[in-house]
């Protein structure tokens, strides 16, 4: 497929452990081969109106088993962020939502130093050591539009037929984190759609770029192949 009608485009790309570094902008190192390559993508169309997805790519072609763990544990939570999403929920309940899913992840893989009931407290919020930002923001006119709205009618508001929000769950472990263990670090991953509430739920808007592993895989591949046929 292609785009039309694309004014800007702006990309914050980052490969490797530059992936738990949020909106990394420097774009001027290698990618080695086994990175995973985050690509963030906030684009603005003729109508002035914005898009914004993000994708976590293997550049091999092909997950680590680690790296698919994580990916896995966010694509769970990002599904559950999605459900919430319907007229009359709080804006919050998306994110209420996958951040159960990753503090439940968390405990799985022994990185929280307790359960993740107790991570998921108010006073404790551990598991956000390792998610960093909420999941979801308005889009509109601005990549993150109504930023600067009454918390009453934004953060802490109701969700309405025709928002338009994010749902991008995601988690970064740092290269020096000792909670995390070794086999884990340097791996950041982010998953993010565009989803606008319906009278009845939710309608993926940016459902038809893969996000599932075995098509990010696939696709991969399809370009490798492409880009060795020009070659």
């Amino acid at each position: 497929g292609h785009v039309t009608g694309v004014q800007t485009c702006a990309l914050p790309i980052s490969s490797g452990a530059h992936a738990c570094t949020l909106h990394w902008n420097k774009n001027n190192g290698k990618i080695q081969k086994g990175d995973l390559l985050l690509l963030d993508a906030g684009i603005e169309g003729n109508s002035l109106y914005t898009a914004d997805i993000t994708r976590t790519l293997p550049i091999s072609g092909k997950f680590s088993k680690e790296q698919l763990e994580i990916y896995e544990l966010v694509l769970e939570a990002q599904r559950a962020g999605l459900q919430e999403v319907k007229p009359g929920n709080d804006f919050m309940a998306p994110n209420h939502a996958a951040m159960r899913i990753l503090a439940e992840g968390l405990e799985r893989l022994r990185i929280l130093p307790c359960t993740a009931e107790e991570a998921l407290k108010d006073e404790n919020q551990f598991y956000k050591r390792y998610s960093l930002h909420n999941v979801s923001h308005m889009l509109g006119i601005d990549v993150h539009d109504c930023a600067q709205a009454r918390a009453e009618n934004y953060k802490y508001g109701k969700l309405m037929a025709g928002m338009v929000l994010t749902v991008e769950p995601g988690l970064y472990f740092q290269t020096d984190d000792l909670t995390v263990p070794a086999k884990y670090r340097g791996i950041g991953i982010r998953i993010e759609d565009d989803i606008v509430a319906t009278e009845k739920g939710f309608k993926n808007l940016s459902a038809h770029i893969p996000s599932e592993p075995k098509e990010i895989e696939s696709w991969m591949r399809s370009l490798w192949k492409k880009s060795n046929r020009r070659a």
